[in-house]
């Protein structure tokens, strides 16, 4: 398996493990999204809270230039570390969530 469908099928295997029930109500979907065609990924909670709209990002992921960049982390799971312990080097794991000068201070790539 090459590089990139090896980073896309651990991608969704750590939404996956990260899709869990919304709790508060049942018409709340937790969504996995995988755009494969342009790199992008996401788990999101969408739906109806009484008369309150609900639409939560949880983690939002993007492989570019053969790198993970991770876009957001609603998570309280340094979710990073998840996947490097899934195979990921660090220096394919760009946490795009930080500033371009912060992240040289992270140990994962700059970009």
């Amino acid at each position: 398996m090459d590089k990139l469908q090896q980073y896309r099928q651990i991608i969704r295997q750590v939404l996956t493990e990260q899709a869990h029930p919304y709790s508060h109500s049942n018409d709340v979907e937790t969504e996995i999204i995988c755009d494969t065609e342009h790199d992008h990924y996401q788990l999101a909670y969408v739906g109806w809270e009484d008369q309150q709209r609900i639409f939560n990002l949880i983690l939002h992921f993007d492989i570019k230039n053969g790198k993970i960049w991770i876009q957001h982390n609603g998570t309280e799971i340094a979710i990073a570390q998840v996947l490097n312990e899934k195979g990921i080097p660090a220096s394919d794991i760009v946490l795009g969530f930080h500033s371009p000068f912060k992240r040289q201070f992270s140990g994962y790539a700059v970009t």
